[in-house]
């Protein structure tokens, strides 16, 4: 399994997600699961979406040897449910 295999498991991925809602950091993962919750998603398949764009992010930095892009995985979260950005991850 290569690296970068290992860091898109879906399962590792809702983890990091739910560590970061537990820790607060960065607050806006905590902001978009209450939106998106409150608008109707159920709280898992929220949390199943941001990971989907957490996963991104890290196949980008991962691919491009470049840090971690915070204000992308932002911006997606703020996209939810939508994923217009998802054809590009598949």
């Amino acid at each position: 399994m290569s690296e970068t295999e290992d860091l898109l498991d879906g399962e590792q991925l809702k983890t990091i997600v739910e560590n970061q809602l537990e820790e607060g950091t960065p607050i806006e993962v905590k902001e978009q699961l209450m939106r998106l919750v409150m608008t109707g998603t159920e709280k898992e398949d929220a949390i199943e979406m941001m990971a989907c764009a957490l996963g991104l992010e890290m196949e980008k930095m991962v691919s491009s040897g470049k840090p971690f892009d915070t204000k992308q995985y932002i911006a997606k979260l703020e996209q939810l449910p939508e994923t217009p950005w998802l054809d590009t991850f598949i």
